[in-house]
């Protein structure tokens, strides 16, 4: 006859081994359906041109990107005003992002270049990201001339802070 308990060992080691193959599966699904969007990590600030101006970079569904540049103007009649020009269009195809400002002033901005990992160890940390390529300022005078200059720049992103801890109460 043999050994009874051996087949349904067998059988139970077999069921088992299944279900939990199918468990891991499962895991591996679910983590993968909720890790972040290519490209979503990269929504944050980053530094602009001068000490205080930044840009605000939102990734939105289908590698659409959002946002503003907050600057100071740079005429004379309004020097040291904050002006923000918001993205009049804006993408992101894997790293690769450009964006274009709408006109304020009279001035407008173009970027393109790509989204890279700068030397940031964590996410929290400033320089996580870099914005790295060519920004083009284009600007018509009061005489209707338009002129543009180009430069190769590298725009760190700002440190992000840790989540809120719950309120201390008096």
């Amino acid at each position: 006859m043999g050994f009874p308990c051996f087949n349904t060992d067998m059988k139970l080691a077999a069921v088992l081994s299944a279900i939990l193959v199918n468990g891991l599966i499962c895991l591996a699904q679910n983590t993968a359906g909720n890790a972040a969007a290519p490209g979503e990590d990269y929504s944050r600030m980053y530094a602009f041109l001068q000490e205080g101006e930044f840009i605000q970079l939102s990734v939105e569904e289908h590698g659409w990107v959002t946002g503003f540049i907050s600057r100071y103007d740079d005429a004379k009649s309004d020097q040291n005003t904050f002006l923000d020009q918001f993205f009049k269009e804006g993408k992101l195809a894997g790293n690769k992002l450009t964006f274009t400002t709408e006109t304020v002033h009279g001035k407008w901005f173009e970027f393109q270049g790509t989204v890279e990992r700068g030397r940031g160890k964590n996410p929290a940390d400033e320089g996580y990201y870099v914005l790295s390529g060519t920004l083009i300022q284009h600007l018509t005078a009061q005489n209707k001339k338009t002129g543009s200059r180009s430069r190769e720049v590298a725009f760190q992103s700002f440190p992000q802070d840790a989540e809120p801890g719950p309120q201390k109460r008096d």
